[in-house]
């Protein structure tokens, strides 16, 4: 399935509350070079949160959370994986939106390359399963996703139904139900979300 080219997401859009944008990234495209997917799983952090890189106070690592909203910021997780983010709020909070999971679209053949011989399902279905897809590592932290290498672009259709539960993969503040999932989609990664609630976004 390849995918409609569509406007990219502009600066007022990250510069929102995280949660709110977090919900609403769901069915927007991620595309970097000849590759693409939409994004089917969310997670949202936030300052006032320990699980947030921002809760300890602005480093030379995270400052990128604290500034304009719409910039990646791109962390090693493990020492492995590159883990993609969108920064969000405004200028001196720092919150940011993990992006956990995508809908290959573009590219796919490709991201099979680059990730192994796994089915359509496996390609992007965790945060660095779809950054190794994509080609996105550490040296486009800090770049524009407003008009950088990495395009966010618009949802093309209407608002999915959205699962709600609880984010996965932290020891700190487990129980916030801050992961954002798109309702009966087999591209999220496992384990699969057990809904707190299923809305529809606005």
């Amino acid at each position: 399935m390849a995918s409609t080219r569509v406007a990219r997401l502009d600066r007022a859009f990250f510069a929102r509350p995280v949660r709110r944008v977090a919900r609403e990234l769901l069915g927007c495209t991620v595309r970097h070079g000849d590759t693409a997917g939409v994004i089917v799983e969310t997670e949202a952090y936030h300052e006032s949160e320990p699980a947030c890189h921002a809760f300890i106070g602005m480093t030379a690592h995270n400052e990128v959370l604290f500034g304009r909203p719409g910039i990646a910021y791109i962390y090693r997780s493990y020492g492995i994986h590159a883990l993609l983010n969108a920064v969000t709020d405004g200028d001196g909070v720092g919150a940011a939106v993990l992006i956990r999971a995508l809908q290959p679209v573009d590219g796919i053949e490709l991201m099979r390359l680059r990730r192994g011989p796994v089915a359509d399902s496996e390609v992007c279905n965790g945060p660095g399963k779809l950054t190794q897809a994509l080609a996105i590592g550490l040296e486009l932290h800090g770049t524009d996703l407003v008009s950088g290498p990495i395009a966010i672009e618009s949802r093309a259709g209407a608002a999915p139904r959205v699962v709600t539960s609880p984010r996965i993969g932290i020891t700190k503040a487990p129980e916030l139900p801050w992961r954002y999932s798109i309702a009966d989609s087999r591209f999220v990664s496992r384990p699969r979300p057990v809904a707190a609630g299923l809305s529809r976004t606005s």
